[in-house]
């Protein structure tokens, strides 16, 4: 008679053995059996239907395992849509370890795929008692409410760490889309002193973002008049520059006329008296004689007697 082998599951030693390939950098070793420790988890769950809290920090510890050698591969887009294989369902995967997840997938870009996946997370919760279950547990035929202790349960601090990531980060800094977020809070099962923190933080950020597009569309506009302001200025010099060119040509042909106005006065004139002339006439002959040879005999003739004068004294 054949013995039956009981079915090995995972253990705190192979989980440190991922660990060490994941210090050796040996990333893909750590990611393969990481994952593969997770799959075993998981199925011993959902056969024994066991919620010890062993089997739970077994679970976050090899998924934690896989997302940081999925992000040293460099496969960090991949990691939700990894984590959802295994688990099942988002809401099964650990709060702490799906929003570690989110926020190294989001750095690589707001993919439609992240914004997916978060708002599955969110819409698969209901808010009870202080705390928040999933739909599918709410929808189980349990006789009293205390069972639900039993089922997959979120506190509120971490439901609101997840939306406030979402709504805050994702639709309102990132997407900028406050509308979406905005809606989102409205809709969604949050206890009443959250949900109107959260809209007091949209509405503020918002109207940051408003002002500051008012800013940017007004700026041209600035620029515009400056623009309008430079070119009057600018024509305005032109205008005068060209008028002060106008004037001082008017200027210099005024100038250039004068001058020529006194040369042809001084051409008109009778020439200076030293350059007059005297025509003598001895019959036939004619004998012509400026004032300034007239002049210098005239002087030099009263010379010579000044000389004869002086001679004629020193003799007596």
């Amino acid at each position: 008679m054949a013995m039956e082998v009981a079915p090995s599951f995972p253990t705190w030693e192979e989980i440190e053995l991922s660990e060490n390939y994941l210090v050796c950098c040996m990333f893909q070793e750590a990611a393969t059996l990481s994952f593969s420790i997770i799959e075993q988890l998981v199925d011993k769950n959902a056969k024994t239907n066991e919620h010890n809290c062993e089997l739970g920090d077994m679970l976050e510890s090899a998924a934690m395992i896989l997302v940081q050698s999925y992000k040293a591969l460099g496969r960090t887009s991949e990691i939700l849509k990894q984590l959802k294989v295994p688990f099942g369902s988002v809401t099964a995967i650990p709060a702490q370890l799906f929003l570690t997840g989110v926020c190294l997938q989001i750095p690589d870009g707001p993919s439609a795929e992240v914004q997916e996946i978060l708002e599955e997370f969110l819409m698969k919760w209901r808010y009870v008692d202080g705390k928040y279950y999933t739909v599918a547990s709410m929808e189980a035929d349990v006789p009293y409410m205390e069972e639900f202790s039993n089922q997959i349960s979120l506190g509120v601090d971490k439901y609101l760490e997840i939306i406030e990531l979402y709504v805050i980060t994702f639709l309102g800094k990132i997407l900028e889309n406050f509308d979406l977020a905005i809606s989102w809070v409205e809709k969604s099962p949050l206890p009443e002193e959250k949900r109107q923190d959260l809209l007091r933080r949209l509405h503020s950020m918002n109207t940051l973002k408003l002002g500051s597009s008012l800013q940017s569309s007004a700026l041209p506009l600035q620029i515009d008049e400056c623009t309008t302001d430079s070119t009057s200025l600018i024509e305005e010099k032109s205008c005068n520059g060209t008028t002060n060119i106008l004037e001082h040509k008017d200027q210099s042909k005024g100038e250039n006329t004068t001058k020529q106005s006194i040369l042809e006065f001084s051409r008109r004139r009778t020439p200076f008296w030293w350059f007059r002339t005297v025509t003598l006439k001895f019959g036939s002959s004619r004998l012509v004689l400026s004032n300034g040879s007239i002049f210098l005999g005239f002087l030099v003739a009263f010379v010579y007697y000044i000389a004869w004068r002086k001679q004629a004294s020193l003799c007596r």
